[in-house]
């Protein structure tokens, strides 16, 4: 079955966004970009709510992607065809490897882990990205990995990685990394 997971930097008080709405602070180091690069090959479908979907949009921009250098000329590559299910009630539609969410997350979520891919199939993670989205499916138990990208800086308040919402979930250590930079990295797998 597909394994589902949750990856996103944030800061060491726990913000992937200041208060402000902006994350320029976790920009990743070349080592730290490179590694983002190798864990995106594993995933074989991405969920985004509509404001991670649009600000990932960066990555398709022919007027940006002229100023691209090999890592990150690699990274779009890679992005861009991959496929993408998008959950938002404003938006009518999407770029061509995207699609509208047409179910509810537990429904999606279901279907695409019914189709090939995980475990058995390195290229075939479902990825939720965004606060919002990952609370939603945390809270309807549908995470079973947590990919953590904690960066050495404290930002005082904003977007939190981790819902608030008094539930606890039992984790198990399943990697953890340090970069130069000061980045670490903690993959955590849901115990159940």
């Amino acid at each position: 079955m597909r394994r589902v997971t949750y990856s996103m930097g944030l800061s060491l008080d726990g913000y992937i966004m200041d208060g402000d709405g902006r994350f320029d602070w976790s920009e990743p180091s070349p080592e730290v970009f490179a590694f983002h690069i190798e864990e995106i090959r594993r995933v074989g479908v991405h969920l985004l709510g509509r404001r991670l979907y649009e600000t990932m949009a960066y990555w398709d921009d022919p007027a940006v992607a002229a100023s691209f250098g090999d890592a990150e000329r690699e990274w779009a590559e890679l992005w861009n065809p991959l496929p993408k299910v998008v959950f938002s009630r404003t938006l009518k539609e999407v770029d061509a490897s995207a699609r509208l969410a047409t179910g509810g997350l537990v429904e999606e979520v279901e279907r695409l882990r019914a189709e090939p891919g995980g475990e058995t199939d390195e290229h075939g993670d479902i990825a939720i990205g965004g606060a919002d989205l990952a609370t939603q499916a945390a809270g309807l138990g549908l995470i079973d990995e947590y990919q953590l990208f904690v960066d050495p800086v404290l930002v005082g308040g904003g977007t939190p990685f981790f819902a608030h919402d008094g539930r606890r979930e039992d984790l198990e250590l399943a990697e953890s990394r340090t970069f130069q930079s000061g980045t670490v990295f903690l993959r955590y797998r849901v115990s159940r």
